[in-house]
């Protein structure tokens, strides 16, 4: 039984880590959802400098243009470290009804897209 229980514990550790690593990023992605669901229409296309927000290691930005939440690496980063942040945001928002996709662009960005 203590086996199991540890067994347990240290699966749910290691599925947790994406929720440490991403937390700040969450926590900026979910204040531009919130706002698109409660006081925004659109953020539109021409204040794009003044709503766009990073991380506090600058690792990671966060630019609203009309329904799309675009996230970006602020570092060089491989196919994989996007497909990692494109799988890890579409968990986190899976069960987000605001949420219609989490997709990669063609310039190698990650899009939430909140269109209706």
């Amino acid at each position: 039984m203590k086996k199991l229980f540890l067994f347990f514990l240290l699966a749910v550790l290691l599925c947790s880590c994406n929720g440490i690593k991403y937390r700040e990023l969450y926590g900026i992605t979910d204040e531009y959802v919130e706002k698109l669901r409660t006081t925004y229409d659109s953020y539109g296309l021409f204040d794009i400098k003044y709503n766009s927000k990073s991380t506090a290691d600058k690792e990671y930005s966060v630019t609203p243009i009309g329904r799309l939440i675009i996230v970006k690496i602020e570092r060089e980063a491989d196919d994989q470290e996007y497909e990692n942040l494109r799988e890890a945001l579409e968990s986190h928002y899976s069960g987000d009804n605001s949420v219609n996709k989490v997709y990669r662009n063609q310039g190698g960005t990650i899009a939430i897209d909140c269109r209706n």
